[in-house]
């Protein structure tokens, strides 16, 4: 068994290698390999130091040469760029999001066509793949038989990347699947250039004595998901066996992850309450049309119920997101807790 993960050393991509690292199986079978590959390789990465584990560093679409090297069994296509660049740059997003995607997919047909194994390809793609269209506006609750009218440059590119999957599928040439995921909170480490960044900073840096800015009306309502309720799914809709039934796949139609709903407001009175005003306070309200704009258009509540026949739940509420980080970055938490929330005094 070997599988590849793209992006493998983004924040996703080292969340699910690390899942597969501590299992070393997939669908009960060991794995063999692990091929994690990226542009970038962080110094001192335990998944890097894993005797499982080859690393493929540089640009995806120079480097398929050595990610289908030996056969593969899995591959996970995580890499992305995100959504604000993608709207700032259009040939950057497409390049980066559509012919990688395409280039990957040709590589596993090729295998396919030379007798290899038929790769089990799982791709990542996003909520921005709906939006609300003028003259269709979405439904107060999404599922999967929602029409998707992305009103983005990422959000198209996502759903061009989910056609071409059900495609390469529907022809033989890969067994596709796809994981519609909402947006990650709280993540870790750095901002990056995602138009939802904000979702995490407005967390995040507060917690790490540091002012943020909320770039939305606090009353904007959002689906999201924690890191590990998210790599759960990915590795779910990985897993899942075809056909109908509980537990299966189902057809070939995109799985969107559980989402958890919540307005901006909710989350900082969630901070509030846990982490006291000081910490609070550090959050600016100024913003942007930009960002509400690409944020705004993607749809905040959804019908979980085909990802809850795959065994999947959303977050239970935004007080557990924020004790999750809490939980997993202690690192990062430079201000004393020290209001009544229970369990978050030290």
């Amino acid at each position: 068994m070997r599988i590849v993960i793209t992006g493998g050393f983004g924040f996703l991509g080292r969340q699910v290698a690390g899942t597969l690292l501590r299992t070393r199986t997939f669908r009960g079978a060991p794995i063999e390999r692990l091929v994690l590959a990226d542009r970038f390789l962080p110094s001192g990465s335990p998944e890097a130091a894993d005797p499982l584990v080859d690393i493929v560093q540089g640009d995806l679409a120079d480097r398929l040469g050595e990610v289908f090297a030996a056969p593969v069994d899995v591959l996970i296509h995580l890499a992305s760029a995100v959504s604000a660049e993608c709207e700032a740059d259009f040939d950057l997003g497409m390049s980066a999001n559509v012919d990688t995607a395409r280039a990957l997919l040709e590589a596993a047909r090729a295998q396919s066509a030379s007798g290899g194994p038929t790769p089990r390809v799982v791709f990542s793609s996003s909520v921005a793949v709906y939006g609300s269209d003028p003259a269709l506006p979405l439904p107060p609750v999404v599922g999967e038989s929602t029409l998707p009218t992305p009103r983005s440059s990422y959000g198209v590119q996502k759903f061009i990347c989910e056609q071409l999957v059900a495609e390469y599928t529907r022809r033989g040439f890969v067994d596709g699947r796809v994981a519609r995921l909402m947006t990650v909170s709280v993540r870790p480490g750095k901002p990056n250039a995602a138009a939802s960044g904000f979702l995490s900073a407005i967390i995040r840096e507060p917690l790490a004595g540091l002012p943020a800015t909320c770039p939305v009306d606090p009353d904007l309502r959002v689906a999201l998901a924690s890191p590990r309720r998210t790599v759960e799914g990915i590795l779910r809709v990985a897993e899942a066996e075809r056909g109908f039934g509980p537990g299966r796949l189902g057809g070939g139609i995109p799985v969107n992850l559980p989402a958890l709903t919540v307005s901006v407001a909710e989350m900082l009175a969630t901070l509030r309450r846990l982490a006291g005003d000081a910490v609070a306070d550090l959050v600016t309200i100024a913003p942007d049309r930009d960002v509400e704009a690409i944020v705004g258009s993607w749809p905040a509540a959804f019908d979980n119920a085909r990802a809850v026949a795959l065994g999947l739940q959303p977050d239970p509420g935004f007080e557990s997101v924020i004790r999750q980080y809490l939980s997993d970055h202690a690192d990062a938490i430079a201000v004393p807790l020290t209001p009544g929330g229970p369990g978050l005094r030290r």
